[in-house]
C-alpha cells in the first residue's frame, strides 16, 4: 500500500532551530519537508517590512534555510513546501534562484503560489463585518494589509506540475500538509473520511515541536525527556487515510497519546466543526492509539465539505503602546511596587494625560492572572517583584510622556529600585473577516533552476 512521510521543519515561527530539520532529512526518511513560518502577526509584520523596503517581506530565515536544504535536496529524495514567501513571495523566489545559482544547484523545479494578498482591493469589502470587533472593514482608517487563508488547491496543482519546491504566502497552516497528501493519493473531494484524516494530519503537524513535547512539559506532572535536543514530528499516512505520528530516532522529546490529544484541541474552536479552506473537519470521533515507543496512530476524522467563503486576515495600525518596567527586592518588595504604581497614576493626573487603556502588573505576584491565583497561593515574603506598566494611547508623544513617569522613579520613588527599562512602539492589531470563495483566483507558476 502506498504511503508517504511528511516532516515539519518549522512550526509557525519566523525563527526556528535548524538542526532538528536537518535531522528529519538525514534520519527521517521523509518525502516532504514542510516549513510553516507564519502566524497572524507574522504576515502583518512582513507587510510592514515590505512597505519600508520592497526587497523584504519574506521569511528572515529563508536564505539560511535554502543554503542548507538546497544541497540536501540533491542528496536526499524530498520536496519542500513552505509559506516563507510571507508578504513578498516574488522576492523570496528571486532569493532562492540567486542562492541556487551561487551554489550551482540545477535541475530542481521551483514554484510559487499567488493570490492571497488582497490589500490593494480591500476597500471593495468596506461593508463586510469584522469577526473580532464590532463594525465593518470601512470603519478601520489605517489598514496595513489583508491576506486570505488559501487552501491546498494551488499547492497541489504546483506539485502535480512537478514542483520540487513550492513557496507560498498566506495559506491555512494545515493546507501545507494537506496538499502533498492530495497530490500523492489523488483523493476525490467527496471522500470525506480521507479528507478529514488529511486535515487532522496537517493540524497536528503544523506547530512542529508541539507534537513532540514542546509546550507540554510540566516537571513532576508531565515529564518530557531531553527537551534541549527536542526533535520534530513526522507523519506517515497511507492511501487509505490511516496516519501515524512519530519522530526521528535519538532525538529529544516524545510522541504520545496525551500530547496528540492536546494538540488536536489547540486553536480549533469547535472540535466537531473545525473550518479550513479544504473542508470543515469533525475531530469529535478521533481515536489515538499508542502503537509503539514514540509512535501514535490516529483514526476517525471526517470532513463535511468546503464552505463558500475564505477567511481573511486584516492588519491595521492602532495607536501606540508604552511599556516600562522596574524591579524591587527585599522583604517589602511587593509593597514598594504597589507604592510605585500609585505614584505613577497620581502623576498622570498632575500632567493631565490619561491613557486609553492601562495595566499595572506586579511580576512574580499577579502579572498573569491578576489576583485570581495570587490570593490562593501567596504565603510569606515575596523577595523580588518587577513592576510592569503598559499604556495605550493615540499618539507616540502621549505614550512616551506617560511612561516617563516610571523612568523618574529611580530618584523620585520607593527605595531599592533597579533595572528600569522602557519602550514606545506602534500597535499592530489583527482582525478577520470572511470573503466569498468565488472572489479569489489563486494561481501558481513554475520554473526550473
Amino acid at each position: 500500500m502506498k504511503k508517504i512521510r511528511i516532516g515539519c521543519g518549522s512550526g509557525g515561527c519566523a525563527f526556528e532551530r535548524l538542526e532538528p530539520a536537518i535531522e528529519l532529512v538525514e534520519k527521517g526518511k521523509i518525502d516532504y519537508l514542510i516549513f510553516e513560518c507564519l502566524s497572524e502577526r507574522t504576515i502583518a509584520e512582513a507587510q510592514r517590512q515590505k512597505q519600508k523596503n520592497p526587497e523584504k517581506g519574506y521569511n528572515p530565515m529563508l536564505e539560511e534555510r535554502m543554503r542548507i536544504f538546497l544541497p540536501l535536496m540533491k542528496k536526499y529524495p524530498f520536496k519542500i513546501i513552505s509559506n516563507m514567501g510571507g508578504a513578498n513571495t516574488m522576492k523570496a523566489i528571486e532569493q532562492i534562484r540567486s542562492i541556487a545559482e551561487e551554489l550551482h544547484i540545477t535541475g530542481l523545479k521551483l514554484a510559487f503560489v499567488a493570490g492571497d494578498d488582497i490589500t490593494g482591493r480591500i476597500h471593495h469589502y468596506d461593508h463586510y463585518p469584522l469577526m473580532e470587533r464590532s463594525g465593518c472593514i470601512g470603519s478601520i482608517p489605517d489598514i496595513l494589509s489583508a491576506n486570505v487563508y488559501l487552501g491546498a488547491d494551488s499547492i497541489k496543482a504546483a506539485l502535480d506540475a512537478g514542483a520540487d519546491i513550492v513557496i507560498t504566502g498566506r495559506v491555512a497552516d494545515p493546507s501545507l500538509f494537506v496538499a502533498p497528501i492530495l497530490h500523492e493519493f489523488n483523493w476525490d473531494s467527496d471522500e470525506y473520511e480521507k479528507i478529514g484524516q488529511a486535515i487532522l494530519t496537517g493540524h497536528l503537524m503544523e506547530c512542529g515541536a508541539q507534537l513532540t513535547g514542546g509546550y507540554y512539559a510540566d516537571p513532576g506532572y508531565k515529564e518530557v525527556p531531553d527537551l534541549h535536543i527536542l526533535g520534530l514530528p513526522i507523519a506517515e499516512i497511507n492511501e487509505e487515510g490511516q496516519v501515524f505520528f512519530t519522530k526521528t530516532p535519538d532525538s529529544g522529546g516524545m510522541v504520545c497519546v496525551d500530547i496528540c490529544k492536546e494538540q488536536m484541541l489547540y486553536e480549533i474552536g469547535n472540535p466537531a466543526a473545525y473550518i479550513t479552506p479544504d473542508g470543515v473537519a469533525d475531530f469529535s470521533q478521533v481515536v489515538f492509539t499508542q502503537i509503539g515507543e514514540n509512535k501514535v496512530s490516529a483514526w476517525g476524522a471526517v470532513s463535511h465539505g468546503i464552505t463558500d467563503t475564505y477567511k481573511a486576515n486584516l492588519a491595521y495600525e492602532d495607536g501606540f503602546i508604552g511599556i516600562g518596567e522596574i524591579s524591587f527586592g527585599g522583604g517589602t518588595a511587593l509593597e514598594r511596587s504597589k507604592l510605585a504604581a500609585d505614584i505613577i497614576q497620581k502623576r498622570w493626573e498632575i500632567i493631565g494625560i490619561q491613557p486609553e487603556e492601562y495595566q499595572f502588573s506586579h511580576i512574580g505576584f499577579n502579572s498573569l492572572y491578576k489576583t485570581k491565583i495570587s490570593r490562593q497561593i501567596q504565603s510569606g515574603v515575596i523577595p523580588e517583584i518587577r513592576l510592569r506598566v503598559a499604556v495605550r494611547t493615540r499618539t507616540a508623544q502621549d505614550a512616551h510622556k506617560l511612561i516617563r513617569e516610571l523612568q523618574c522613579l529611580y530618584i523620585n520613588g520607593p527605595a531599592g529600585s533597579s533595572g528600569i527599562f522602557s519602550r514606545t512602539e506602534s500597535v499592530l492589531s489583527i482582525d478577520s473577516f470572511l470573503i466569498p470563495r468565488k472572489d479569489l483566483n489563486p494561481t501558481f507558476s513554475c520554473e526550473v533552476l
